[in-house]
């Protein structure tokens, strides 16, 4: 028995007597911060016959350098979206707006002098001190700016948009509302929104939105009356009864929490003084999200479903290959040689992914019965509209422009996946009347693949971080 089996009958025991590891003040965990958080994210992944290693050698030498610097190009930094529109399911209370309060940064006689302290941190009860909604607005402000050249290149992006979306709400783009927004200048980092209200945007998608009954709760969650003491045990026996396609479902939605957390870990405030401020890996709050002690043993089952993410969507960029080698596609920037050269980087990525050696078969999701088949098909569809829709809940305006993005990306992803035939029936020349992907499904699939690519690497980050660390 490996020393990880060890830890982890260790935990289950004391979890089984009512007893968490380390919770008595001054109390040692078990094993080094590095073996909690990691031990058990390694080999074969369920529901695949990829294993964690290869994905890391694959991503982290050869992929993840190239995606970098495709997203740093005019075409894919530059992003429309509406991030005024109301929230469709709920009246929005959310502390300072904070839809409200960050739509302008702050100036500076406006921030709160709370925010020049070294250490500051925002509380759970946040929305009670006008001080630290002062500060939401300055951190999580977006900024919108364009160069004048961006903008006139922006007019003419929209007549090579074309109109499709089969799993995300669309965004209405054309609206007044919508705006470009620079990737590059709005990275997905730590804003303070936390507590109560950014959960109950993630109560929303598990509690409603992943096909599981309202009896079987899901662990971990701060909201919930009475979450037991079974470390979640009664959920995880549930999921695995479920289908596939409904387990995967779950994973997909796991993965992409655990990928924001990672994020938001990795680019976290660590210093903001008169001196300017400083962003970077903020290893506490990294265990707290996935340390298996501090997580009852969730914390790990989190970052193997951000690998099962990254499998899907690695697969969905291998099958989409033949749309864009097609000789009339074009990434359109109005510079001809800059677009060509666009386009080749583009494809020597798709080429890159196409010889990962063990991609997801997507081929066993909804392989039974034709009508039984197309219902959860369906089904499946309906419910992640459904949380494309949540993302205009989110409070924190740079958090929503990352979620709305991060979802169309997945979405588009699976769009992918399902439409093989049609990507496989594609004429070499002229328009794609089967399959099509608009300007806002290319950007937004390749910077959300970036996103998780970009997690995986910071796992491997953390993990030396995390090496010396109890």
């Amino acid at each position: 028995m490996s020393r990880c089996d060890l830890r982890w009958l260790l935990l289950s025991l004391l979890g089984a007597a009512g007893l968490r590891p380390g919770a008595a003040a001054g109390q040692p965990l078990p094993g080094s911060a590095e073996q909690r958080c990691f031990c058990q994210v390694t080999g074969y992944l369920d529901d695949c016959t990829c294993d964690v290693e290869t994905i890391d050698t694959f991503n982290n030498n050869k992929l993840f350098p190239r995606l970098n610097k495709l997203l740093e190009s005019d075409y894919f930094r530059h992003y429309k979206v509406n991030l005024k529109k109301p929230c469709p399911l709920w009246n929005d209370s959310s502390h300072c707006g904070i839809r409200d309060c960050a739509v302008k940064p702050c100036a500076s006689d406006e921030v709160p002098g709370g925010a020049e302290s070294a250490s500051y941190k925002y509380s759970e009860e946040a929305s009670k001190h006008d001080g630290e909604c002062e500060e939401a607005k300055r951190l999580g402000a977006v900024n919108e700016s364009l160069s004048e050249e961006t903008q006139r290149a922006m007019l003419q992006w929209t007549q090579h948009e074309d109109s499709s979306d089969n799993f995300c709400e669309a965004d209405d783009i054309q609206s007044p509302d919508a705006e470009y927004v620079d990737l590059l200048l709005n990275p997905e980092r730590y804003t303070g929104y936390k507590g109560p209200e950014a959960w109950k945007i993630w109560n929303s998608i598990y509690e409603e939105n992943c096909f599981k009954p309202r009896t079987i709760e899901r662990p971990l969650n701060p909201l919930a009356s009475g979450r037991g003491d079974d470390d979640g045990n009664s959920f995880y026996s549930w999921l695995e009864g479920l289908c596939v396609e409904k387990r995967a479902f779950y994973k997909l939605i796991s993965g992409l929490h655990a990928s924001i957390n990672v994020h938001l870990s990795a680019r976290y405030l660590l210093q903001d003084t008169w001196s300017g401020t400083k962003w970077g890996h903020n290893i506490t709050e990294f265990q707290h999200r996935f340390d298996e002690v501090l997580t009852q043993g969730e914390g790990p089952k989190r970052l193997k479903n951000l690998y099962f993410l990254y499998l899907i969507e690695l697969r969905a960029m291998s099958k989409v290959l033949p749309f864009f080698e097609r000789p009339g596609f074009q990434l359109f920037t109005g510079n001809e040689n800059r677009d060509r050269e666009i386009k080749n980087q583009l494809l020597e990525i798709l080429h890159l992914t196409k010889s990962f050696p063990l991609h997801f078969d997507e081929n066993s999701f909804f392989a039974g019965n034709k009508k039984e088949a197309a219902k959860l098909k369906e089904e499946f569809r309906l419910h992640f509209r459904n949380i494309s829709r949540i993302m205009d809940c989110v409070g924190c305006l740079k958090c929503r422009l990352w979620g709305k993005l991060q979802t169309q990306g997945l979405g588009t992803a699976l769009k992918i996946l399902f439409s093989q035939k049609l990507i496989e029936n594609m004429p070499e020349s002229g328009p794609s009347y089967g399959f099509q992907l608009t300007r806002q499904e290319i950007v937004s699939f390749f910077n959300a693949f970036g996103r998780i690519s970009t997690s995986v690497k910071e796992l491997e980050n953390f993990k030396n971080l995390l090496r010396n660390v109890q």
